[in-house]
């Protein structure tokens, strides 16, 4: 676990990040990480000196199982709210089958599937969430249902989840798991008009200031 600005910090699940946001009401998670490593959250937790019973909320930016894989047992586990995109839920709480790409079908051979949980806030437009100081934007392509947040701290903080991914610089998410590549583009424009110093992502290193710039040199 590293802190990218006070109270936001970044927990490495295998491949993937999950990310928490320490607030003076509880914690707020970005994302679950994988199934069966929810041992890594409840470490992340011990470390700030809150536990699992301490997440109010879990935002979920899209539906793939290496983000959501820990929703149901954490769910369980905190009582939460769970906010994700209307276009995703369904794929979320079970009642539509994942269209998994190749890749993906070859990942679910070694890797646990999400189990279903409910979605308690099935977001329809963009703008302010229900948890304060958090701002929905729809960034489709890697999914339909692909939300990125933007949170009110330290200048502007982007939960950017696989709308791109992180390392010495931004960059467009991997091919091989973005159902749309035309809209995933036009998501990284949108998400270049914002303002943001700060980035985190699903996969790379966070870029902790010129965000936005970095996103606007992405797409020229």
């Amino acid at each position: 676990m590293r802190q990218i600005v006070d109270g936001v910090f970044e927990v490495g699940i295998g491949f993937v990040h999950a990310h928490l946001v320490v607030t003076d009401d509880g914690v707020i998670l970005v994302d679950t990480g994988l199934a069966g490593r929810t041992a890594a959250l409840a470490a992340a937790l011990q470390e700030t000196r809150r536990t699992v019973g301490d997440i109010t909320a879990i935002l979920l930016t899209h539906w793939h199982f290496d983000h959501t894989g820990g929703l149901a047992e954490l769910r369980r586990g905190s009582g939460a709210r769970v906010v994700a995109h209307h276009l995703d839920t369904p794929t979320i709480d079970g009642t539509r089958p994942a269209a998994l790409t190749r890749l993906q079908r070859l990942l679910s051979v070694v890797l646990k599937p999400a189990e279903p949980a409910p979605v308690d806030v099935a977001l329809t437009v963009d703008g302010p969430t229900p948890i304060p100081g958090f701002t929905a934007v729809h960034t489709p392509g890697h999914t339909a249902g692909h939300v990125s947040y933007l949170l009110d701290r330290a200048g502007g903080v982007l939960f950017a989840g696989d709308a791109a991914s992180g390392g010495s610089r931004v960059r467009r998410p991997l091919g091989l798991m973005t159902e749309d590549r035309a809209r995933s583009e036009e998501s990284l424009r949108r998400l270049a008009g914002l303002s943001f110093g700060t980035v985190v992502f699903g996969h790379g290193k966070a870029v902790t200031s010129g965000g936005a710039d970095s996103f606007r040199a992405l797409v020229g």
